[in-house]
């Protein structure tokens, strides 16, 4: 519809997975499955202690974040919505931003920032509101900026 877009989603960049105890996560997702946990952050701002989990190699990699809450009574409730959000690889994150918001899709509060993985990030918001009637549409949405190898790759 859009043929200006001045960016270009390239890829999966993570699926984040909440729950009440990663350690649940983990039996399934490491121990069963065999993803290697390739770091750990937490975060008291974003009520985070997860698991950065790995399927595939390089610029190919995809994260598998395994998240709990570092206070079940808190927001945000990273536990809350099984599958958390999904991340996706932008070539162009400032561009992006820009031109998205000028269409009236709605970012969640923050800004660009940088995120658990360190490459700079935001977030789209799950629910529209008058001002900005196009969002996730129940499901959260990071945009992920993707490093000059990423962009070699899939670019």
């Amino acid at each position: 519809m859009k043929k200006n877009r001045p960016f270009k989603v390239l890829g999966i960049q993570q699926i984040a997975i909440g729950g009440p105890d990663k350690k649940r996560l983990q039996a399934l997702w490491v121990d069963m499955l065999g993803l290697e946990i390739t770091g750990t952050f937490q975060s008291e701002r974003e009520n985070v202690d997860e698991d950065i989990c790995a399927i595939g190699q390089g610029p190919y990699k995809v994260e598998v974040d395994l998240m709990q809450p570092i206070d079940p009574e808190k927001k945000p409730a990273v536990h809350a919505t099984p599958l958390n959000h999904v991340g996706l690889w932008i070539d162009d994150l400032p561009k992006a931003v820009e031109w998205l918001t000028a269409q009236g899709v709605r970012f969640a509060p923050g800004g660009i920032r940088k995120g658990a993985a360190g490459y700079d990030i935001t977030f789209l918001h799950p629910k529209a509101n008058e001002a900005f009637p196009i969002a996730g549409e129940g499901v959260l949405i990071e945009l992920v900026q993707a490093p000059p190898q990423v962009i070699a790759a899939l670019g």
